[in-house]
């Protein structure tokens, strides 16, 4: 029985427009709770501060939903975008956009959700530090949706691409290798992103001089910690744009999906691995200015180490689509 392409279309956009918004909302729900959690905890500790507090509390909770707005972006176009010429290349092609956006959010928004509870917690610690409090955690914040950001142009480019010229066996499978590749990749860096910037808001917290070596460390600890989601943006356009040969044996197709996932699944524990060096690193320089030097040289090397693997799945994946 032969399906309609269009029938076909319309329930791989739905199903991506799902995904999309529903796992979309798991981090920033996560992120904004634990901001939250902190604020209550710091009001406890200095209930005069309460007002500086609770208005710290909502600005760091409306950048964690920042990645959710994202995936509602995503779901509703992916919802009533015009399907009038469909094929199997365009249904393959939302489904990826839904799984890139959907996955993609979860790192960011529980990430963001770090610098907002600390800075919460700095206020009550150092209340006449609050205005740098809230600019690191803007700034850690901010770092921290570029992953969710990558995952929103991909699939962007999956929504909108015109694939009618390309052979649908197997770029079908390309197109949702390229929505792994993103959206699982993103999600270890930012999720280790927020480490380093909620370690960031505790260090200006106990010593607020130290505000200009603990942001600097923090920035080239977050910058290290997104390798791992450029190295999935890096696989997902590389599975968008090449032409494949076609082929209607299943290997070519499997080939391309394995390489999307390898280095989406790849990505995740370098970049968590990431953000907890640069945590320990961001944390303690508050406390030994004098030795930011050996502390941040120390977090590029482990962070070198422990990015190598993030570098093997990223081999094996190039080897899949060129090689095999």
């Amino acid at each position: 029985m032969a399906i309609d392409p269009n029938i076909l279309v319309k329930v791989a956009a739905f199903a991506g427009g799902g995904i999309a918004m529903g796992l979309g909302a798991v981090g920033a729900a996560i992120g904004e709770g634990y901001t939250a959690s902190q604020a209550n905890l710091a009001i406890s500790r200095s209930p005069e501060k309460s007002g500086d507090i609770f208005k710290n509390m909502l600005v760091g909770q409306a950048v964690a939903e920042s990645a959710s707005i994202f995936a509602l972006v995503i779901a509703i176009l992916l919802l009533f975008l015009d399907a009038s010429t469909a094929n199997l290349l365009q249904a393959a092609a939302f489904l990826g956009a839904g799984i890139s956006m959907g996955l993609g959010a979860i790192g960011s928004g529980v990430g963001s959700g770090f610098p907002g509870g600390q800075s919460c917690l700095g206020i009550s610690r150092q209340p006449a530090a609050t205005s740098k409090l809230t600019t690191n955690m803007l700034i850690g914040s901010a770092v921290c949706q570029t992953p969710a950001i990558f995952a929103m142009v991909v699939a962007l480019i999956l929504m909108f691409m015109d694939f009618k010229n390309a052979p649908a066996l197997p770029t079908w499978a390309a197109l949702l290798g390229a929505g792994f590749s993103m959206g699982l990749a993103a999600i270890g860096s930012g999720y280790g992103g927020g480490m380093a910037a909620g370690a960031s808001c505790e260090g200006v917290s106990r010593n607020p001089d130290s505000v200009g070596n603990v942001t600097t460390i923090m920035l080239v600890g977050q910058a290290v910690s997104q390798t791992p989601s450029i190295f999935g943006l890096l696989i997902s356009f590389i599975l968008m744009f090449r032409v494949f040969p076609e082929s209607t044996a299943l290997s070519p197709a499997m080939a391309l999906l394995a390489a999307g996932l390898c280095t989406g699944f790849g990505g995740i524990g370098p970049g968590i691995g990431n953000g907890m060096v640069a945590q320990g690193a961001v944390r303690w320089v508050a406390r030994n200015v004098e030795h930011a030097g050996d502390l941040m040289r120390t977090m590029l090397v482990g962070q070198a180490v422990s990015q190598s693997t993030a570098i093997y799945a990223m081999v094996i994946s190039l080897v899949l689509i060129f090689v095999v």
